[in-house]
């Protein structure tokens, strides 16, 4: 059963209202707003990272669902470990959502962290996918579910039994309900207490996912031995769920969520995961707003990026680059930016992405409309930080047609067959529609599709180390409306400009006033003209939907 989630949230900052008028950018009138390039040499400060969710990636025994032997075989789609090649998407990292062992299909409520679920292999398999990996340049992390497990795990179990088990306080207990509602927002109703056995424990999802005890030092050693174990295995870092409700000290929002005592904890668990493997990545979840999201990052007093979590995924940002794709209108990304320049802690890594396995697909999201998917792919793929892909989403993968979280899973299609290449069964859960013509097949060999737009965006990125490590500096003006989108990626004495039209129609950016003779181009939509350099500076004529990158000499 899923889990219940927060509603997505609106973004702090609303957009300004939309004017009429030419279809050309506004120079600056306030200060520029500039983001710093990423403290530290770590992998993950830089690396594209693509979202694997194993059951429904590809099949390697004809039981319908994905396992770890099939993810090895399609690796040479992610990566082939060959710069030279272009037949591959250039990743450089995994993530793997839950593979341990669980009693649902989605895997988030655990009942052994140090099993592999058995529809997807074995430790084995996984050590053998880390080698596979590694082999070809990329990284894995794992999904480490910490804040709650399954009410069927043995140490639930255990803690169920009696109020005097030894375990009973791996868990919160009350002999009555203290009737604490969810901490999403102020208007939430039910309580987060759950009746068994004549007492009352917590969780904060659901009934079936109880939260661990974070202020129990045994539960907080057996969590950092569970990671050493799997670093052990070959795992290079973990993505951390529902990052913001691991100790709670009352009843409240404010008290179930963000809690001193939870930062703490990450400061705790960074630590002991630096003095395992020290270039370990953690990526946090906290659905949230900017300002909080910000926390996590902790001090960079003594640890450069921050000493808790040195990647959080940004939500408020996904949610304004859907809606520049779609509305052809940019000011509410120049604000989101200019609020992280405001509130994130200098020389932080950003995690940008468009969605993940808890949202409505992009292609759903954007009515699969071309020019706005590739207006998206486009923008995650040029900010700065580690982007973040979902399967399928260089497809154009849309949702499937039921309103189940599942239908945000929905098998890969790598072709047209009855199995769409991913099984020679019946596949778990049906395709995503127009998967017969819309697969891996069809849009491999096409240098228009969609996956070919993110294969070479991801190429000009990992061509460019500003486009890699670099900083921001946003050109596109905070006010008004903003058909363009233009910014400078800086890394020392390096400068590449990035022009985006958002609309649907020829936009003209510019002129900015930027130092350089010569410019080069390291990726051009077909139909965008010359960059050209008059009097005022560089200015760019675009086609709708159009990207320009260009290194500044």
């Amino acid at each position: 059963m899923p889990r219940s989630r927060p509603l997505r949230l609106l973004p702090l900052l609303a957009l300004s209202a939309c004017t009429s008028g030419p279809a050309t950018s506004t120079p600056h009138t306030t200060p520029p707003v500039e983001l710093a390039a990423p403290e530290g040499n770590e992998w993950y400060r830089h690396a594209v990272f693509y979202e694997v969710f194993v059951r429904s990636f590809q099949d390697s025994n004809g039981d319908g669902i994905g396992d770890l032997p099939g993810l090895i075989s399609r690796l040479d789609y992610l990566n082939d470990g060959d710069p030279s090649t272009t037949t591959d998407l250039g990743v450089d990292a995994l993530w793997l959502m839950p593979v341990f062992d669980s009693p649902s299909y989605h895997g988030y409520d655990v009942v052994d962290y140090e099993r592999i679920h058995p529809d997807y292999g074995t430790v084995e398999d996984f050590e053998r996918l880390c080698a596979e990996a590694h082999r070809r340049g990329m990284r894995v992390i794992l999904d480490l579910v910490i804040n709650h497990t399954s009410s069927q795990h043995p140490w639930f179990v255990d803690s169920a039994s009696s109020p005097g088990s030894a375990k009973r306080d791996w868990y919160m207990w009350s002999n009555t309900d203290p009737g604490w509602t969810p901490p999403w927002d102020i208007y939430s109703k039910g309580s987060t207490w759950h009746e068994l056995n004549g007492a009352y424990y917590y969780g904060v999802f659901w009934g079936g996912m109880p939260d661990l005890n974070m202020k129990t030092p045994a539960v907080r050693e057996e969590v950092k031995r569970i990671a050493s174990y799997w670093l052990g295995k070959g795992a290079d870092g973990f993505r951390l769920d529902a990052a913001r409700y691991l100790i709670e000290t009352g009843g409240g929002v404010q008290a179930q969520a963000d809690t001193p005592e939870t930062h703490a904890f990450w400061k705790e668990f960074a630590a002991h995961v630096r003095s395992v493997k020290p270039d370990a990545a953690l990526v946090g979840e906290n659905w949230t707003t900017t300002p909080i999201i910000a926390t996590y990052y902790g001090s960079t007093a003594q640890v450069p990026g921050g000493d808790e979590l040195p990647l959080n995924f940004n939500f408020p940002l996904a949610d304004e680059l859907l809606k520049a794709a779609q509305t052809g209108d940019g000011n509410g990304i120049a604000l989101k930016l200019a609020e992280m320049r405001s509130r994130y802690p200098k020389g932080m890594a950003d995690a940008p992405f468009l969605t993940n396995h808890d949202q409505i697909r992009v292609a759903t999201q954007l009515s699969g409309k071309q020019g706005d998917l590739r207006t998206a792919a486009a923008l995650l793929l040029t900010l700065p930080g580690s982007p973040f892909v979902y399967y399928g989403e260089e497809l154009g993968m849309a949702n499937g047609t039921t309103n189940n979280d599942e239908a945000k899973r929905t098998p890969m299609a790598w072709d047209s067959s009855a199995g769409g290449g991913f099984t020679t069964g019946t596949p778990w859960f049906s395709f995503a529609p127009g998967r017969e013509s819309n697969h891996v097949a069809a849009q491999s060999s096409n240098p228009g599709s969609l996956l070919s737009r993110y294969r070479e965006l991801i190429r000009a990125r990992h061509a460019s180390a500003v486009l890699e490590r670099g900083g921001l500096k946003l050109l596109t003006s905070t006010q008004g409306r903003t058909p363009t989108l233009a910014f400078l990626r800086t890394l020392g004495d390096e400068q590449v400009l990035v022009v985006h039209n958002l609309s649907d129609s020829s936009a003209t950016a510019g002129p900015f006033a930027l130092e350089g003779e010569s410019a080069e181009v390291l990726f051009a939509d077909s139909s965008v003209g010359s960059l050209e350099r008059g009097g005022g500076g560089w200015s760019i004529t675009l086609p709708g939907h159009a990207t320009g990158i260009w290194r500044l000499r």
